[in-house]
């Protein structure tokens, strides 16, 4: 079967990435929706189209791989550029495979859908972008699989983990039934 899209994720929250400190490289983890127990793949080098969002309000859309300008770069340049501060979410639509290894297929892989393919999958990719209103249908990614995102380790507990864990070394008062 055919397929443009090979991988996406919708949704992922900018404060979840870590966008790297000195020599420390960033990344862009996520795992299968399937498989929510396997390693991470990391998507910094996908290529494909990516969609900012504040909150959930589209507010950008963009293109990640032509060039060196791979997905992980083109949205760290937008925490710097005219678009900082604008924007707190994003999704992304890769054509890159994933392959069992976690690593991702080659950026000169030629994409190769049929022509009905092509649309259905474009019109997959606006429909889970945008979320219309009136559409009743959800989009046709086809073989595409859609990945969630994973919080890198290093960027320590979010702060609903740390309530929680305040919340739960507090004594607990007893009922007295």
């Amino acid at each position: 079967m055919s397929t443009l899209i090979e991988a996406y994720g919708l949704y992922w929250h900018a404060d979840d990435v870590f966008w790297g400190a000195g020599s420390k490289a960033g990344s862009l983890l996520g795992v299968p929706a399937w498989a929510r127990s396997s390693a991470p793949v990391d998507f910094r080098k996908q290529a494909g189209i990516y969609v900012l969002y504040r909150d959930h309000e589209m507010v950008y859309v963009g293109q990640a791989g032509s060039g060196r300008a791979m997905l992980f770069n083109r949205l760290k340049a937008h925490r710097k550029d005219h678009l900082a501060d604008r924007w707190n979410r994003f999704s992304w639509f890769g054509l890159r495979k994933v392959f069992g290894n976690g690593n991702l297929g080659s950026v000169n892989q030629r994409a190769k859908a049929t022509f009905a393919t092509a649309l259905d999958q474009i019109e997959g990719v606006l429909i889970a972008a945008a979320e219309p209103s009136l559409n009743k249908q959800s989009g046709k990614l086809g073989r595409g699989h859609r990945y969630l995102q994973a919080r890198d380790e290093r960027l320590g507990p979010t702060q609903e983990e740390m309530i929680q864990a305040i919340y739960e070394s507090l004594p607990q008062e007893e009922d007295g039934y």
